[in-house]
């Protein structure tokens, strides 16, 4: 939950870099929510909560995706890939799935290193 509510707090916030795990967990939380949320909607045959959610977290979800692109070392704007049907969501998906780029590079620190001095 702390990683969802991380990513909230950051809500348009498209510069730095964020690990895998910041990524994949706010995913996760955000999936939960939104598969409860529909279950609601079929209850009370409303349909607006998911759609609500969806676009409330659509700035986040993008922003904290850039974020992740950032850390391996790629643009934002890889983010388009995904319009590219079926092969466009794999390379996404692969670019996502990948470990940070170590160290520093063009979009600041490597926040797995900033963790580990941290801790």
């Amino acid at each position: 939950m702390e990683w969802y509510l991380g990513v909230l707090k950051q809500y348009a916030v498209f510069s730095g870099r964020a690990r895998r795990t910041e990524y994949w967990m706010f995913t996760l939380f955000s999936l939960i929510v939104s598969i409860v949320l529909t279950v609601i909607d079929g209850i009370l045959n409303m349909g607006i909560l998911s759609a609500v959610y969806g676009l409330g977290v659509l700035i986040p979800t993008t922003a904290v995706c850039a974020r992740r692109l950032h850390d391996t070392g790629r643009s934002g704007w890889w983010q388009l890939i995904a319009f590219i049907p079926l092969i466009g969501i794999i390379v996404l998906i692969y670019f996502l799935v990948q470990d940070s780029v170590g160290g520093d590079n063009e979009y600041g620190s490597n926040p797995k290193a900033d963790e580990q001095v941290i801790a």
